[in-house]
């Protein structure tokens, strides 16, 4: 059941909005807002606020390493301790998909692998990328430590732990007849060590169901990359590009039709109840 969000209103990011409840802990309120290409959507999708905040808890819970979950208030909200975040997203990849795809293909990121999209990789590849309200870059290891977003340590063992959970999450993905393509995990500091935190749904990551896999064409998804294909179908990614590039405001994106958010809706609730086996 949705609840009214409590404590002092901090901020609203691209999905959630954040509460001070005392100087030790959040309330993170996960909305129905969608994303696509770092800008917020007009359109909502139902449920998927719940979906994320539910699915969340239960990789915390079950992930088996320190977290920053405290526990679940109603159905959209999560209490958690407070952290200094890291102004990094961790992103994993298991296959040459989205942004990496585009990168490889223009010569801008060398890989042991064909030309091929969706092509699997060798092993898992770490692309991080910066973390911002305008429009997340890659970044490499060298910039993170010189930057002083991370130590070198804490890069390495930040790097080190993405690619277990990766691991985990994709071993239980191929139990339930997914793969799980590639992840993106936040992490902050709090009582002198790094620990996970933010959010783990498919607002974070490529969820493909694996009967349908074939490498060369682009992949059926149990995420939000209906959505991102939809805007590349209709131009908008190409508008909003051009627009960045001139230094220009941010063209108004479109509103989703609603045979997509229906299907969008439904592939959220059924990632949700096919990985924690309870009805949304």
């Amino acid at each position: 059941m949705a609840m009214k969000p409590r404590g002092a209103f901090v901020r609203s990011g691209k999905v959630k909005d954040i509460y001070k409840i005392d100087d030790n802990h959040l309330l993170f309120y996960f909305t129905d807002r969608v994303s696509a290409f770092d800008v917020v959507l007009p359109s909502t999708i139902p449920r998927k606020g719940e979906v994320l905040n539910k699915l969340s808890a239960y990789w915390f819970e079950t992930l088996g390493v320190p977290h920053h979950m405290v526990a679940l208030e109603g159905s959209n909200g999560m209490l958690v301790k407070t952290m200094k975040m890291i102004p990094v997203e961790c992103v994993v990849r298991g296959y040459l998909y989205g942004s990496l795809f585009e990168r490889f293909s223009k010569g801008e990121v060398s890989l042991p692998v064909e030309r091929v999209l969706a092509a699997k990789l060798p092993q898992p590849y770490f692309d991080p990328t910066t973390k911002s309200e305008v429009k997340d870059e890659p970044i490499t290891e060298a910039e993170i430590v010189r930057e002083g977003r991370m130590t070198a340590a804490e890069t390495a063992e930040v790097k080190n732990s993405t690619f277990a959970i990766y691991e985990t999450m994709n071993r239980r993905a191929a139990a339930a007849g997914f793969i799980l393509a590639d992840l993106k995990l936040e992490f902050g500091r709090r009582d002198g060590r790094v620990i996970l935190g933010d959010s783990i749904g498919p607002d974070e990551f490529r969820m493909w169901p694996a009967d349908k896999y074939a490498p060369g064409k682009s992949q059926d998804s149990y995420d939000k990359q209906p959505v991102r294909d939809w805007l590349i179908s209709v131009g908008y990614r190409d508008k909003l590009e051009k627009a960045r590039k001139a230094g220009e405001p941010v063209p108004p994106p479109p509103l989703l039709p609603q045979d997509l958010i229906d299907l969008v809706s439904g592939r959220y609730i059924h990632i949700y109840e096919t990985f924690t086996g309870k009805k949304l």
